[in-house]
């Protein structure tokens, strides 16, 4: 792709899953990374592993000064940044609406909508200060665009960043800055590593995901494919657009014979969320 080879990428969220797969696609396309995670020590593994020059960097990146440290540190090792792929996100809870804590909810929204917006204005700030232009893609999600009766906290979330992206991509356009996201649909990693055994977490994921045109689920290399696209000289028209890379699930309806009508059971399932009451 164009416009990658040489240019310093930022990847939160990079340990594993989509970001790991991400710094790979990029290191591959020969821009120099900075893998970022809570992970130091995957963080460090990633970029180790990469075929071009890259570092490793712990941050939580719903603290301000963590983020600052890891623009500091890629500006210290590379000099600059050009690249942003804000990624880091966690799922929340599963419980259903009345039994969802508060503390689970903010934490939810501090890493996938503070951290988000603490990374777009860093990079902002920083090309400013560099005195160039750049790109920015955020994982948004499926769960951006539809809405479900579980993983409320991570949902709203979700819907949230459309917002940082629609206003960062106005506030960016004039300044040469492309604000875009991808929105993955089911994409087994990590993420729900914590929630086998349980309807809508882990262990059903290839299940749910043969209901979509494609009949199967995504990878990670498949949603790096799109975040380098948007990323590079290849799509510089773009910006303020949501990606949906989901196999097709966003475009079903739902209540068509080819869209499984009838083909679930909501009695079971209204049972298990609402009780036989």
């Amino acid at each position: 792709m164009r416009g990658l080879a040489g240019k310093v990428a930022v990847v939160t969220g990079a340990s594993g899953g989509i970001g790991a797969a991400t710094a790979r696609r990029l290191a591959e396309e020969g821009a120099r990374v900075v893998a970022v995670d809570l992970d130091e020590a995957g963080a460090r593994a990633v970029a180790e592993s990469l075929p071009t020059e890259a570092i490793g960097v712990r941050a939580d990146v719903s603290a301000e000064q963590d983020v600052a440290g890891y623009l500091a540190a890629a500006v210290e090792r590379f000099g600059r940044v050009d690249l942003h792929h804000l990624n880091a996100g966690i799922p929340g809870s599963l419980a259903p609406l009345p039994e969802l804590t508060v503390a689970d909810f903010d934490r939810v929204m501090a890493v996938n909508v503070r951290g988000v917006f603490l990374g777009v204005r860093a990079a902002f700030r920083q090309y400013a200060a560099q005195g160039g232009v750049g790109s920015i893609v955020i994982t948004a999600s499926i769960g951006s665009l539809r809405g479900s009766a579980d993983l409320l906290a991570y949902q709203t979330s979700k819907h949230a960043v459309l917002g940082l992206l629609r206003g960062a991509a106005m506030y960016g356009g004039p300044l040469g800055v492309r604000v875009n996201a991808v929105a993955p649909g089911i994409v087994p990693t990590d993420l729900f590593a914590a929630t086998p055994q349980v309807a809508g977490g882990r262990d059903d994921m290839a299940r749910r995901a043969s209901s979509t045109p494609l009949r199967r689920a995504g990878t990670g290399d498949e949603i790096a494919g799109a975040v380098a696209f948007l990323l590079s000289d290849d799509a510089t028209y773009l910006t303020g657009e949501v990606v949906s890379v989901d196999g097709g699930a966003s475009i079903v309806s739902t209540v068509r014979p080819s869209g499984g009508a009838g083909a679930w059971d909501f009695a079971g399932y209204d049972r298990a969320l609402y009780g036989s009451g």
